[in-house]
């Protein structure tokens, strides 16, 4: 589950993360109250599940009380991504000294945790890597000993912080570990005029498996804030994540669909930066009902371009597979109008290559391997 900004600043200030929680709104006419509260000038941040805000207009510095429901105004009822704009967070200006970036996520390829922290924050940590790669510090944690006083030093030192940043990195651990999170992210942390750190934003993913040792996380979902077709991928039981690419990715298993994600974005540096446009694993049953639920909602997306189908035959073996995708096909008639790149491998391979084969249809594309399937579908959907 992520968390907006203002539900990401709760969290932190529970665990006593340095932060200002500010007044979140939904009617432009409560920005003026709630900018009299905060001193008059203050920040207007839209609260979207996505990235990007600050680029798309969604936060703007409002010097007055009237500016600030002027603010409001132009900002809810945005689009941003593909989210409606519904509340706006009212936060006081601060007076900034310097941004970091900082952030704790699970390595899963390492099997441990890792923290990313950089002195060049307040931009996306894309471009930190893009402009200036050795900005960026790396600090792998080992999950049985976690942060402790040397840790925090040690991550502290290898990003730059200032000195006395230690109890700020101990407490966002505290966060990312009593709160069972898989990402904790603060862009920026800043160092105020006076020298205090605060958490001027906030980004936490948590970990659905752990729900059941939070119940108090159920407050935070917000179906009317979820992107829409994770909305009703989710309603038909499909494991999705919508990201903004253009290859649409349909594998059985999260392992090989990770990987596909990988082999896609690599092929597409051939053809301009083509990325996925979302995480699908369709799991061990690939009926044509399942394959035409996921197909149906790729493509629905407006930002695909083209679809990678790709599965290793185990239990469901390849020609299951093939007629899913045939029947799926028929079943969707007009709406499949984007072209298919079909991987096969596995129980049954030949048999399944044989069914596509015969049902002949325009839109698919049958590749040897998974390195040309993804090249192919790249070029597809550049």
């Amino acid at each position: 589950m992520d968390l907006m900004e203002y539900q990401a600043k709760e969290l932190f200030a529970r665990h006593d993360v340095p932060v200002t929680l500010g007044r979140v709104i939904e009617d432009p006419a409560d920005a003026a109250d709630a900018a009299r509260e905060l001193g008059g000038r203050v920040v207007v941040k839209a609260q979207v599940l996505t990235g990007g805000r600050g680029k798309a207009g969604g936060v703007k510095l409002a010097a007055t009380p009237d500016e600030a429901v002027a603010r409001a105004g132009e900002i809810l009822g945005m689009d941003i991504k593909g989210h409606t704009v519904r509340r706006v967070l009212i936060a006081p200006a601060a007076d900034i000294a310097e941004e970091y970036y900082f952030s704790l996520l699970v390595d899963r390829a390492n099997r441990e945790y890792l923290c990313i922290a950089s002195t060049e924050g307040g931009v996306e940590i894309e471009e930190i890597a893009r402009s200036n790669p050795d900005a960026i510090a790396k600090i792998p944690i080992d999950p049985a000993a976690g942060v402790d006083e040397g840790k925090a030093a040690e991550i502290v030192a290898a990003a730059g912080f200032p000195a006395g940043s230690s109890t700020v990195v101990r407490r966002l651990w505290d966060v990312f570990l009593a709160e069972d999170a898989s990402l904790v992210e603060v862009n920026p942390l800043v160092k105020l005029a006076d020298g205090s750190l605060e958490a001027l934003d906030g980004k936490v993913t948590l970990d659905d498996n752990a729900s059941y040792r939070h119940p108090e996380h159920a407050s935070y979902g917000d179906q009317t804030a979820a992107d829409p077709l994770e909305a009703e991928a989710h309603a038909k039981g499909l494991n999705y994540v919508k990201l903004d690419g253009s290859v649409g990715i349909i594998g059985n298993g999260a392992g090989l669909v990770m990987s596909t994600l990988d082999v896609v974005a690599y092929a597409g540096e051939q053809y301009g930066g083509v990325k996925p446009a979302n995480f699908l694993d369709i799991g061990g049953g690939a009926s044509a009902e399942v394959m035409a639920n996921g197909l149906g909602i790729i493509l629905s997306d407006p930002q695909v371009r083209s679809v990678f189908v790709n599965v290793f035959g185990g239990i469901t073996a390849c020609d299951a597979v093939s007629n899913g995708i045939v029947q799926a096909l028929a079943l969707l008639g007009d709406q499949a109008d984007k072209p298919l790149v079909v991987r096969l491998d596995g129980n049954n391979v030949d048999e399944g290559r044989k069914i596509l084969a015969k049902a002949n249809h325009p839109l698919v594309t049958v590749a040897d391997t998974m390195d040309d399937a993804a090249a192919l579908a790249a070029q597809k959907g550049a």
